[in-house]
């Protein structure tokens, strides 16, 4: 019995060592990390279109391939395909895998290479370029397993191992959830997505103004010396006060002090009468890379009290600069506030209507909210009533780079499908130079408005830095996108012209690029010599330029015409109003198979494709042959140039140079081009585009 409770007693203890041997080990076990979620993107996926500013990605395989473009080496424009890009800078290889994607600024610069099997393409300029680097989580750093799109059409999203298409919407952000190992519960989420709006969170997604109460500034403070070409105004000067009710100006090196009567700001008559600018020169027969600053202050918004539609008659996305010089004074930056407010009433606010944001500018600008703070006229109102003076000097050309850079983001609102419009507001005169800040945004696609007030008298230009600055800036130079008021108390008469010019879409020639603009016509060589391999290559070549256009009604449109001996119109202009469709189209054009009248073809495209042009779109031709002509090609195409038809000619193989030359626009290299074989096409695809871009800024803006 000793013995048996003695082997129990044994058996007893050891059991309880084991028992905390056991739970002292899972106590001093490390806990497990938190695995992270790796989105997959396609191949075609391009950086511009993830909102988020840095995601890691899994790519799949197959991606090395010339339809997924690359535009730079080591540093991408954002419309490169993320995982071609990958490719090319090593970081993965055909077989795919995770990446690492950065966004950073705009480059003024692209160079192409060739590396790693992948060849990238050069680029003048961008406005968003992305980094790629191995795909290791950074430090600190926390990534999404939900990737952000902006698109205004259906989003190819990876969801475990099935493939979905997403509608998006212009005006809706909509997120798509990655889940790694499907539940029965998220099965159906995958199946059967739906898009998930995001609502107005006022510490992620929307902006709204935080103002810093102004200070006290003392007498001496306001004295301090600032650049001799530049007005003071309500402020101390050389021991001089001032009241806010009463105005002294001071130019300097001209030795002339004004005091002008003191008068009462009024609100406009709802009469016609008090509501037309009685100096609107416009009449409606006349006839868009610095590096960007950042706003000073990140703005958090309070939730909308509603949201409104809008006038549907004036969908535009619109950017006020308005001048928060010390030169403008006090009273004067409280009569600008009220304008502004005006505007936006006359306006009519709303998410289906115009949108409207403000960037304030002195030595430097800072944006005071952006597109989508503000979804109705009565909330704008009441946030520009409490914008604070910033003071500075009048810096308009650093603030149009900001604009240029900074405003017009999907991240702060810009829809995509309505025309960019800036209005600056300017006191007498800029500290700066505009004409290259302007350059660049209009380039970039958006109209500027100058509002000038009280401009500087004719004692007063040599004190200019850039004489007719506002002719430098503007998109055209005939009355219509700039407005001189005399006196700021004159300013609420230009209300209305302005809204009315503003809300003109029609006649927003910015908007109108190179990639929009356009009635392209493909005149194809189907003949015999071709073969049906190469055909095929051509078409593909067709749909790559195609592709890089914006396609619609009202945009650029898209015909073809196939020949032989005989011709025949595969497509006109008017058939397809998306690029989806002009795409498939293009697939879907059959082999021919005959002899080379190319001559004939050209005629044949100006009736049939250009004589149905419209009056305000460019007619391009974009000839491509592998032989020479069984009949005359400079007299047709002479009549095209005669027509307004631009005609680009790429010939293959056995093409002749001189009809080559014939065929194409002067001066023939920037619109001509020679390949020896079909598959060496894809070189000219960028070269094409480059050029057609290139001859439309450089159209005189008169």
């Amino acid at each position: 019995a000793l013995l048996t409770m003695k082997a129990t007693v044994i058996a007893i203890f050891f059991g309880v060592f084991l028992t905390c041997t056991y739970t002292a080990k899972e106590a001093t076990r490390k806990p497990k990390k938190t695995k992270l979620y790796v989105p997959q993107i396609d191949c075609d996926v391009k950086a511009g279109k993830i909102i988020n500013p840095e995601f890691i990605a899994k790519c799949p395989p197959g991606c090395q391939d010339v339809k997924y473009r690359v535009y730079g080496t080591d540093i991408y424009a954002s419309f490169s395909s993320v995982c071609n890009a990958a490719i090319h800078s090593g970081i993965i290889d055909n077989t795919g895998g995770k990446i690492l994607v950065q966004k950073v600024a705009g480059h003024s610069g692209y160079r192409g290479s060739f590396s790693n099997g992948v060849r990238s393409l050069s680029l003048p300029r961008w406005r968003e370029s992305f980094l790629v680097s191995e795909g290791k989580p950074r430090k600190g750093v926390t990534y999404p397993s939900i990737l952000e799109y902006s698109s205004s059409k259906s989003t190819a999203v990876k969801s475990g191992n099935d493939r979905v298409n997403v509608p998006t919407g212009d005006a809706v952000r909509r997120e798509y959830q990655t889940s790694p190992v499907p539940t029965p519960a998220t099965q159906m989420a995958t199946t059967t997505p739906t898009p998930t709006t995001t609502t107005t969170d006022p510490s992620t997604t929307v902006l709204q103004p935080t103002t810093t109460p102004a200070t006290t500034r003392t007498t001496a403070a306001a004295a301090k010396t600032r650049p001799v070409l530049h007005r003071v105004r309500d402020m101390a000067f050389k021991g001089t006060s001032t009241s806010a009710s009463n105005r002294n100006i001071v130019r300097h090196n001209t030795g002339i002090q004004r005091q002008e009567p003191v008068a009462t700001f009024q609100r406009a008559a709802g009469s016609p009468a008090h509501l037309v600018m009685e100096t609107d020169l416009w009449k409606p027969g006349l006839s868009l890379f610095d590096k960007g600053f950042s706003s000073k202050e990140e703005l958090n918004p309070k939730p909308l009290e509603s949201i409104s539609q809008g006038n549907q008659n004036c969908k535009v996305d619109l950017s006020f600069l308005m001048d928060g010089s010390w030169s403008i004074g006090k009273r004067r930056f409280q009569l600008q506030k009220r304008f502004l407010g005006n505007v936006a009433q006359a306006l009519g606010i709303g998410s289906a209507g115009p949108l409207m944001g403000i960037v304030q500018y002195g030595d430097e600008p800072s944006t005071e909210f952006n597109l989508k703070t503000y979804a109705n006229s009565k909330d704008l109102r009441n946030a520009i009533e409490k914008i604070q003076q910033k003071g500075g000097l009048s810096n308009v050309g650093k603030a149009l780079s900001f604009v240029n850079k900074n405003f017009f983001l999907d991240t702060n609102g810009n829809r995509g499908g309505a025309p960019n419009v800036v209005v600056v507001v300017v006191d007498g005169w800029p500290t700066d130079r505009v004409e290259e800040a302007s350059r660049l945004a209009r380039e970039s696609g958006i109209n500027i408005f100058f509002v000038t007030v009280e401009a500087a008298a004719q004692n007063e230009k040599q004190n200019v830095i850039e004489p007719n600055f506002v002719d430098k800036a503007v998109c055209r130079t005939n009355g219509f996108y700039s407005i001189n008021v005399p006196s700021w108390f004159s300013l609420h008469k230009v209300v209305q012209p302005l809204v009315k010019r503003v809300c003109d879409t029609d006649r927003l020639v910015c908007s109108k690029t190179c990639l929009n603009s356009a009635d392209i016509g493909f005149v194809i060589d189907g003949s015999s010599s071709v073969g049906t391999g190469n055909f095929r290559t051509v078409l593909q070549f067709v749909a790559n330029i195609s592709k890089e256009f914006e396609i619609s009604d009202t945009d650029t449109r898209v015909g073809a015409v196939q020949y032989t001996y005989e011709q025949r119109l595969e497509f006109s202009f008017d058939k397809y109003s998306t690029k989806e469709d002009v795409l498939s189209a293009i697939k879907r054009i059959s082999y021919w198979s005959g002899g080379t009248s190319t001559g004939a073809a050209i005629s044949y495209a100006s009736d049939q494709l250009f004589s149905k042009s419209k009056p305000n779109k460019r007619k391009i031709m974009i000839l491509i042959t592998d032989g020479r002509s069984y009949d005359d090609v400079s007299m047709p195409a002479m009549e095209a140039h005669r027509n307004g038809v631009i005609a680009y000619s790429i010939g293959v193989a056995w093409a002749a140079p001189d009809e080559l030359e014939a065929i194409a626009t002067d001066p023939d290299k920037e619109h001509s081009f020679f390949v020896d074989e079909f598959d060496n096409l894809y070189r000219y695809v960028n070269q094409v585009i480059q050029n057609i871009c290139t001859e439309f800024n450089s159209q005189p803006r008169n």
